[in-house]
């Protein structure tokens, strides 16, 4: 694995929320004031939370924002397990409501039946400018898991942006980012708090294939990690 990049400590999470949001929004901005837009990608679940709560407050060109989630859930968004619903609930309001959602889940009958329409859009708000991940215990990140069905291709450096992904220990189907999108952000955060998520990285950064740590993938492009105990 290439060299990762930098990993700034913060000594609580409340002050690490605050100075990603800062960083997060100031990235955009220089985006928006270079090419006239900006693409933002953020993870789902309770951790960036506050993250995004933060940032929805900042004063930013919002409308010249695009967001979409690292991966999804394929769940309707009035499931509690949809990260589409959490995302409207802490970022897509106040100042960033007026953002534009790329969506990464449809109503279908599966996700390979909705992925077409949905990697048009997603295609067309590529690269990313900003790319805000997190990482499991078993160090996943987005929804490119260790022994999911399509790995391999999902780490492939000619994979589609967007991929149906069945893994265990998933609950439901997933439909996610893959590592060339993640990995070609202009800037990449991963975002760890905890001593568990500590341990993980400490694990990741060791030599090793990519297939046992997917989180890899973004590592080795110089992700800054930052993270919080």
């Amino acid at each position: 694995m290439s060299p990762a990049g930098p990993r700034e400590d913060f000594p609580d999470r409340v002050t690490l929320m605050a100075a990603l949001a800062g960083r997060v929004a100031g990235l955009l901005a220089e985006g928006i004031a270079a090419r006239g837009r900006a693409t933002l990608a953020v993870p789902g679940g309770t951790t960036p939370g506050p993250f995004l709560e933060l940032l929805s407050e900042t004063e930013l060109d919002w409308s010249r924002v695009s967001v979409m989630l690292t991966d999804e859930r394929f769940v309707p968004e009035s499931s509690e397990r949809s990260n589409t619903a959490l995302l409207r609930r802490t970022l897509l309001k106040y100042r960033a409501a007026a953002a534009t959602l790329i969506p990464l889940t449809a109503e279908g009958e599966s996700p390979e039946a909705v992925l077409p329409g949905l990697a048009e859009a997603v295609r067309a708000a590529l690269p990313l400018d900003v790319c805000v991940l997190g990482m499991g215990a078993d160090m996943h990140t987005a929804s490119i898991f260790p022994g999911a069905d399509k790995l391999a291709e999902a780490l492939a450096p000619d994979a589609p942006e967007l991929l149906p992904m069945r893994a265990p220990g998933a609950p439901e189907p997933r439909i996610t980012l893959t590592a060339p999108v993640l990995s070609s952000a202009r800037h990449i955060f991963v975002l760890l708090t905890g001593v568990e998520k500590a341990e993980a990285l400490a694990r990741a950064l060791l030599p090793g294939p990519t297939e046992e740590a997917p989180v890899r993938a973004v590592l080795s492009h110089g992700a800054t990690v930052v993270y919080a105990p």
